[in-house]
């Protein structure tokens, strides 16, 4: 059984939803953020990356940097940018590609549900990322990012959301990256928290160190008031059936090969692995890995042990590169803090997979079989998590369309915007 509940977001005016969406902070750098403010001063990069709005040469704090964050979303308000809705509703969320759609609800969920692990997650969280994303979370009293959950696609639910999509939507657009967002706004909302109490569970496909961040929020404010409860106890996220969802690879690339010659790493690979030479450059299957070694040269890895043998997490083709190749031929340990591996989601491509071998430096690439959304359930009711880097879904939720706050309410009316604290 799961709760989801409706809330009033803070969200754009329809005419400025294309400028304000933005990726979510974690897949963009700094540099490039503060390139698409310089062009875009309705970005939400400058909320949710305010130390793009430094120069190069500062350095800001991180209280310096939140202040910012607030400071800018204020503008924003006061610029008539956004409004808040005056009546909790929940919102259906689609993203269409290359003739691929996905279509989920956006809600609050319990964090208490969290804890008890009807939320659940399949990656280790950073504790320095966490401590960052509550500071934020605190300084602004919002959930400015989405958190993606997953679950088992759901006949009532799916049916509802058809229903519901029929009406007119309140934001239709397309992103620069092509991905059309289409967001429905519904305030009739009884059906659908019935129909999530029949959903056993809900899993974080992306977003662990944004659930674990507002975790901690509510502790830090439920421990300076103990007997409020508020909306800082529930979480915004959105929740698509994993029928509908896709994962891209999350390919590898080594920098330095440890000494070892191209003929040596190939001898020890043939211990675990048929090896061949080829011109396939993506798996066809699970247990198969494309190696590329430069100037056009690609060879096909199968692995020769057996899947039964292995637990839920071993038997994932993360786990299996990682406790058969890097570990103990490449000797990279503990690919969260080696300097020698670097990760390339697959919505880069194997071009560029290619082009970092070929022209920046890497020694060696992997192009990976994707990981399955049924390996991700089965390794979270295992209560177990995977490898860093194990899964890259697309496309993204974007960020700044949808804002739940838990300290302050966006009040405003047809001629005045302003921020406003609760009473």
């Amino acid at each position: 059984m799961v709760t989801i509940r409706p809330f009033r977001a803070l969200r754009p005016l329809p005419e400025m939803a294309p400028a304000v969406a933005s990726v979510p902070y974690d897949v963009i750098s700094t540099q490039k953020a503060r390139s698409i403010i310089s062009e875009n001063p309705f970005s939400f990069l400058r909320v949710s990356v305010s130390e793009a709005e430094f120069s190069e040469d500062e350095n800001p704090t991180e209280a310096e940097v939140f202040k910012k964050s607030l400071e800018n979303l204020r503008d924003l308000i006061e610029k008539g940018v956004f409004t808040q809705d005056r009546e909790p509703s929940i919102y259906i969320y689609r993203l269409c590609r290359s003739g691929k759609s996905q279509t989920g609800i956006v809600a609050c969920c319990s964090l208490d549900e969290y804890e008890e692990r009807k939320i659940k997650p399949h990656e280790d969280t950073r504790p320095e990322k966490v401590e960052n994303r509550t500071s934020q979370m605190l300084a602004l009293k919002a959930h400015t990012g989405l958190i993606f959950l997953a679950f088992r696609s759901h006949s009532q639910i799916k049916n509802l959301i058809a229903k519901a999509s029929e009406t007119t939507p309140i934001y239709d657009f397309y992103c620069a990256d092509g991905v059309r967002q289409i967001i429905w706004k519904i305030p009739q909302v009884e059906e659908f928290t019935e129909a999530f109490l029949n959903v056993p569970a809900l899993y974080i496909a992306d977003g662990h160190h944004r659930i674990e961040s507002a975790l901690r929020v509510r502790k830090i404010l439920r421990k300076q008031n103990p007997k409020q409860i508020s909306e800082c106890d529930f979480v915004m996220a959105g929740m698509f059936p994993s029928d509908e969802l896709q994962i891209l690879p999350y390919n590898r690339l080594i920098r330095d090969l440890k000494g070892l010659t191209e003929e040596r790493l190939i001898t020890q690979l043939k211990k675990h692995f048929s090896v061949k030479e080829t011109n396939q450059k993506t798996p066809s299957r699970k247990g198969e890995f494309c190696m590329y070694l430069g100037k056009g040269k690609w060879y096909l890895l199968t692995f020769k042990g057996e899947f039964k043998n292995l637990d839920v997490v071993e038997r994932l083709d993360v786990s299996i590169l990682q406790n058969f190749v890097l570990s103990p031929i490449l000797g990279i340990s503990d690919p969260r803090t080696d300097k020698r591996i670097d990760f390339l989601g697959g919505a880069c491509g194997i071009e560029e997979l290619e082009r970092q071998v070929d022209d920046f430096g890497a020694r060696l690439a992997f192009s990976m079989f994707p990981t399955s959304i049924e390996e991700l359930f089965e390794v979270a009711d295992a209560r177990k998590l995977m490898p860093p880097k194990s899964t890259w879904f697309e496309p993204k939720l974007k960020d700044g369309l949808l804002i739940h706050t838990f300290g302050e309410t966006y009040e405003s009316n047809t001629n005045h915007r302003s921020f406003q604290r609760n009473r």
